[in-house]
């Protein structure tokens, strides 16, 4: 007999094989310990937050699959920091770019992955849970808001680089912030958690709408 539920084990597989990544990855980084600690400990807040709650609002597998995924992305540029990582050093000797842009990718995920698990609690745990059952009553707003929160959240990322990097002095430091001297990496930082809220909202409406309903049905 299984010790894990069907319905629990695909969170349980995605948790137990990210402790295992975060093990290898967290003992030798080659940006160090505190490069690694500072990108990947936020990410893993949220992980634990889900934990906590998983009994009371067991979120679809979208949510689950969307946040390992997140995860992976903040673990590899921990590792090396997200100006040295070799994909990005890759990306930009292939195809002659001015600097490592993964750090693009980073905050693309930090809008694409979070506005789903956003649009869930919305539709799940607010007044616009009825936007569920009259998807015409709201779904302009729920657009919006979705993506208000996604551009807030990139925001206060962006501040808390800012804080950390006053805080943390010396290389660490400016890896963490990871400008690369581009003066407005912090707006282009923003632009980019937009466009990867918006993108999650439009390509991935009708499989999260599939995803809630198969863990929490529509009453008749």
């Amino acid at each position: 007999m299984s010790l894990v539920s069907k319905r629990d084990r695909l969170p349980f597989a995605l948790l137990t094989l990210l402790v295992l990544i975060c093990l290898a990855t967290a003992y030798a980084p080659a940006a160090g310990r505190l490069s690694w600690a500072l990108e990947v400990v936020p990410g893993l807040l949220g992980i634990a937050a889900l934990i906590v709650t998983y009994k009371r609002m067991r979120m679809s597998d979208l949510v689950y699959v969307g946040c390992f995924v997140h995860m992976l992305v903040l673990i590899y540029g921990g590792f090396y920091t997200y100006a040295n990582t070799p994909l990005g050093n890759w990306a930009r000797d292939a195809f002659h770019l001015s600097r490592n842009h993964y750090d693009r990718v980073g905050h693309f995920a930090l809008g694409f992955f979070p506005a789903i698990v956003i649009r869930e609690l919305l539709l799940r745990a607010s007044p616009l849970e009825t936007v569920r059952h009259d998807p015409k009553a709201g779904s302009g707003w729920l657009f919006f808001i979705v993506l208000s929160i996604a551009f807030a959240i990139g925001a206060l990322w962006e501040l808390v680089e800012w804080w950390t990097t006053l805080v943390v002095a010396g290389d660490v430091g400016t890896a963490f912030l990871g400008s690369q001297g581009d003066i407005w990496d912090a707006q282009e930082d923003m632009l980019f958690v937009g466009i990867g809220a918006a993108v999650a909202l439009l390509v991935l409406k009708r499989v999260h709408d599939r995803g809630m309903d198969a863990v929490e049905p529509l009453a008749p």
